[in-house]
């Protein structure tokens, strides 16, 4: 492992400054980076579940389950226990290692926490890592997440804060580092990241990454999420961006993030193997597995392991300690 110094004082031209270089010059600087802190050739899968799915009051303007949108996602109830402890166990038997469950809230009330809790603890108990995103969160229910045996919690920042502004209006900015605070506080692993082709610049882009690097801790799971345009939303018929702009973004990521997992996520499923296969020289290594990533469409099980095997690529599991709620990640030989 590389015993370089993890930065949280990065400027905005600086980070700019490496989203400008020579596409093969920004490849080579990151991929080199990557092979310091990281295994190139391991990718951690995880698997993400809707427990509760749309109605949510917030006005996102990518989000297909916001209730204001009439994108034909209903609003549902949270999930059975059951029904919850099944997907997971199905997810682990194809090769997942880490289990995320979303809840389409803009904030749990404090009596939705007991019953996540409950999922938390039985998914924990397969062995597998466990992960939420649930909304904001209070200091309270932060604490009671980590006492049920949570390792993650995925808040993403979404943009730069200059252009937040642009795609949400029912809540700020300083509200998601609040929640990120609460969390790491609690003694979480965050998951936070941002989406890209929202209509930013790549300044924007370089803003995003500023904030993500410049985090008390960097987060320990870094999500790039390529816009999936739904109809409905107020951002369906967005200018799609550049493939190498967002192969440029997952470099820059690994650059200024270089021990976080940088996470293909949400966008997957209009990538080509190609693509994909530049995205992790460029510094990916974890993925969203299965055919559906909250409600949209996701690349399925088969094809990624065919694509695994074409690349030499290795997936991760958990190795859980019984001496804390975390977990180190290990190399296994087959998806």
């Amino acid at each position: 492992m590389s015993t370089a110094v993890i930065r949280h004082d990065w400027t905005r031209a600086e980070i700019a400054a490496l989203l400008d270089l020579p596409f093969a010059d920004l490849l080579s600087r990151a991929h080199a980076t990557h092979r310091a802190h990281h295994d190139a050739n391991a990718v951690q899968v995880s698997t993400l579940l809707s427990v509760k799915t749309g109605g949510c009051p917030e006005d996102c303007a990518y989000c297909p389950q916001a209730a204001r949108y009439a994108t034909g996602v209903n609003a549902e109830k949270l999930m059975t226990l059951d029904a919850v402890l099944a997907k997971a166990q199905q997810a682990k038997a194809a090769g997942a290692s880490r289990f995320c469950m979303g809840a389409a809230w803009r904030s749990p009330k404090d009596r939705d926490i007991p019953k996540i809790a409950e999922m938390v603890g039985a998914v924990k108990a397969l062995g597998m890592e466990t992960c939420a995103t649930l909304g904001m969160l209070t200091q309270s229910q932060a604490d009671a997440l980590k006492d049920a045996g949570l390792d993650y919690y995925n808040h993403n920042l979404d943009s730069a804060p200059e252009f937040y502004g642009e795609i949400i209006h029912t809540r700020e900015y300083q509200d998601r580092l609040d929640t990120l605070e609460c969390v790491r506080d609690a003694g979480l692993k965050t998951c936070c990241g941002g989406i890209v082709g929202m209509g930013e610049t790549r300044d924007q882009r370089a803003g995003l990454l500023q904030a993500l690097a410049n985090l008390p801790e960097h987060p320990q799971s870094v999500p790039i999420n390529r816009l999936v345009q739904v109809e409905g939303t107020p951002l369906a018929g967005t200018a799609e961006l550049d493939p190498f702009e967002f192969v440029r973004m997952i470099a820059a990521a690994r650059l200024v993030m270089p021990a976080s997992m940088v996470r293909l996520s949400a966008g997957r499923a209009e990538m080509s193997d190609e693509l994909q296969a530049l995205c992790f020289f460029a510094g990916a290594n974890s993925i969203f597995y299965g055919e559906k990533l909250l409600t949209t469409g996701n690349p399925d099980a088969e094809h990624d392991r065919k694509l695994f095997a074409r690349l030499g690529v290795r997936p991760m599991e958990i190795e859980v300690e019984t001496t804390t709620v975390h977990a180190d990640i290990v190399e296994v030989e087959a998806l």
